[in-house]
């Protein structure tokens, strides 16, 4: 959202009242709240109207400040978020004189302009950012109300994160809305926005709302990162780290960390893929051509059409196609596998349970108090309320279901297209503010469930929508994309861009979704996809079985299910660190080597925990451009060395089983 026309007018229909002053200063054990009229005030008179800012100033641990401004105080925008966030309560120590009053969070400190309002942010007397005069903003508009702030941006400093965006990695110059649609990953839409960013100057920044949020990232202002939301409060806080990890732990400990999701789900998981035909028999013809190939598989996934067609969800096999589920599952398992099935939190009106749900209040209804319904994906379907209680234990129990017929774990499809206009919830939710937040209950429900089932340590999903706090629920995978290159760097892009927005741990659909890629691609993909954190043979309209590529695909598929399986110890650490920490399974380089200006912009290469770095192939003739850091790396078959005094960029043509994989000694 832009209000400005330039550096010097104000965008048309719109009118800004800056905070020009602090006025009042309350001190209270926990926070600070200062009021601050949005004009300067000369003398009492000025006193009679006008509107007047207030910000409450609270740490829930050290080096964090969690900054809440509002203008009108009874506004229903200043309840608290939905998300559900880990406060404490730090110590402030608080010193005022004249002109200033200092804030201080362990070993950072808020100095704020009392004459002139504006803060500095600094961690051990470095600077890490500032929101100068006329950055907070209280903002009337023809179509409402708006908040505003602004945060400096420093010469060259790098903006990241927001969610899984599938454009530029660095998010400078770009315009972004944060609002969860289905988009694929080659549009501007994101199935994961995060209202969270994370700079290279140490600075993590996440506005505490579920409804929309726009971020210009140094776009309508090139020095600042702006950002606001529709109504009479903005609430957000401050991570000021002493690196970009400790940025991500600080960010994490509050928005929840993932637990130690189990061993298996680190295998490779093969699915039957979207719309194609299968039977028993086509599912134990993949399972049994895997093993015969020598390809170890660790989770077999059943897409969509495990229910019958115009029926999602209804929970129940088709039995035209799977006349005895439970005993196919118990030969998958016999034959060392975990089961996965597909969900989504739409019931079809054709559905067995479209009249139940309806009859008990379990749907998404509109104010009037009938069914929300829609034909977009199944016909007349409606979509679970998860803000009702029973609603979601109605749901856990039909799943429940199918874990007591053996299946391990299901794929949280879907939970973007949640409607905001003439619905209500049975919480009394506002439904703008559910948009975002539909997902996070629905992951919840259904992880909560497995838990509970199965184990902490058994517990996992595959899912595609996600907001912040959704890292508790993993794994993520990347959506719907082509079958091509272009789709591959949009993929690593939307990867990276997750995993430093406080996730750990993601996937993708190896050799791509839509349509059917080349053998050349689907082998490119298959090492990046094996040495992903999660690796997944999925697509739409065709099975994703090797050999329906060439027989060199199965070689490649082998070679590096194998590598990772031999590098599970080394990555067992660094899922200990995801669970500690917060901090990503794979890395974009610029998180490991923060200090090497290079790796700020590099988007097509990353680190496998911290020692070992994977740069995919994207061109037919396989050539790859990669860079290697200062210090001496050997390639993970230890037949090459390179000893650098420097980091060095390096352009090689490779073969399918040498994608570059280097280890930092």
């Amino acid at each position: 959202m832009r209000f400005t026309n330039g550096a010097w007018l104000t965008a048309e229909g719109f009118d800004i009242h800056p905070a020009r002053q602090v006025r009042f200063v309350k001190t209270d054990p926990d926070r600070i709240t200062l009021t601050m009229p949005t004009f300067y005030i000369t003398g009492k008179g000025m006193t009679l109207s006008g509107p007047y800012i207030t910000m409450e100033i609270s740490s829930p641990y050290e080096n964090v400040f969690h900054i809440r401004t509002y203008h009108f105080k009874g506004d229903n925008s200043l309840e608290p978020s939905y998300f559900d966030l880990t406060e404490g309560s730090a110590a402030l120590k608080v010193e005022e004189d004249e002109n200033t009053i200092t804030v201080a969070s362990g070993d950072s400190t808020l100095t704020i302009d009392k004459d002139n309002y504006g803060y500095v942010l600094k961690r051990s007397g470095r600077r890490i950012t500032s929101s100068r005069e006329g950055a907070l903003a209280y903002i009337d508009g023809s179509n409402g109300s708006f908040m505003r702030e602004q945060l400096d941006l420093r010469v060259g400093e790098h903006v990241y994160g927001l969610g899984e965006r599938f454009g530029s990695f660095i998010r400078n110059g770009q315009s972004i809305d944060i609002i969860n649609k289905d988009g694929g990953t080659f549009s501007e839409q994101a199935y994961k926005n995060i209202p969270f960013y994370i700079t290279d100057n140490n600075l993590g920044v996440f506005v505490n709302h579920t409804e929309e949020i726009s971020f210009e990232a140094a776009s309508e202002n090139v020095s600042k990162v702006q950002f606001s939301v529709a109504g009479e409060c903005l609430d957000y806080f401050l991570f000021a780290g002493d690196s970009m990890k400790d940025v991500i732990t600080l960010y994490t400990g509050l928005t929840g960390r993932p637990p130690k999701i189990p061993d298996w789900s680190f295998g490779l998981w093969l699915s039957t893929s979207f719309t194609t035909d299968y039977d028993e028999e086509t599912v134990l013809s993949f399972v049994d051509g895997m093993r015969d190939r020598g390809i170890y598989l660790s989770v077999f996934h059943f897409d969509c059409f495990w229910m019958k067609d115009s029926h999602w969800c209804n929970f129940c096999w088709d039995k035209d196609m799977f006349p005895d589920p439970e005993g196919l599952i118990a030969k998958l398992h016999d034959r060392g596998l975990h089961v996965c099935v597909w969900i989504n939190p739409y019931i079809a009106q054709q559905s067995e349970l479209f009249d139940e749900a309806a009859k008990n209040g379990y749907l998404i209804r509109k104010r009037d108090g009938s069914v929300w319904q829609n034909d977009l994906w199944q016909a007349g379907m409606g979509i679970v309320d998860f803000t009702n209680s029973d609603a979601a234990h109605w749901y856990q129990d039909k799943l429940k279901a199918l874990l007591d017929m053996g299946v391990d774990c299901f794929k949280t499809d879907f939970g973007e297209r949640i409607p905001t206009e003439d619905v209500m919830y049975a919480g009394g939710q506002d439904p703008k503010r559910m948009r975002n937040y539909y997902t996070y209950l629905y992951n919840k429900t259904v992880f909560d469930l497995l838990k509970d089932t199965k184990g902490e340590e058994e517990a996992i999903v595959f899912a595609r929508s996600a907001t912040a706090g959704c890292q508790k629920f993993p794994v993520h995978w990347g959506g719907d994309c082509h079958s091509d290159y272009q789709s591959m760097e949009q993929t690593i892009r939307g990867g990276l861009s997750l995993m430093l927005s406080g996730f750990a741990y993601w996937s993708h659909d190896i050799g791509g979704f839509e349509d059917t890629s080349t053998p050349d691609v689907y082998k490119r993909w298959a090492a990046f996809g094996l040495l992903s954190s999660h690796s997944r043979l999925h697509g739409s309209s065709s099975y994703r079985v090797p050999w329906n590529y060439d027989e060199e695909s199965v070689e490649v598929v082998k070679h590096y299910t194998d590598l990772k399986k031999s590098l599970m110890p080394y990555i067992d650490k660094a899922r200990d660190e995801a669970s500690q920490y917060g901090l990503p399974v794979m890395r974009p380089m610029v998180l490991e080597y923060q200090d090497d200006p290079v790796c700020a912009f590099l988007d097509r290469q990353y680190m496998l925990g911290d020692k070992i770095l994977a740069a995919p192939v994207f061109e037919e003739d396989g050539t790859v451009e990669f860079y290697l850091p200062e210090g001496t790396w050997v390639s993970v078959d230890g037949k090459d060395r390179r000893v650098l005094t420097q980091g060095t960029f390096f352009s090689e043509k490779r073969e399918y089983l040498e994608m570059p994989v280097y280890i930092r000694e």
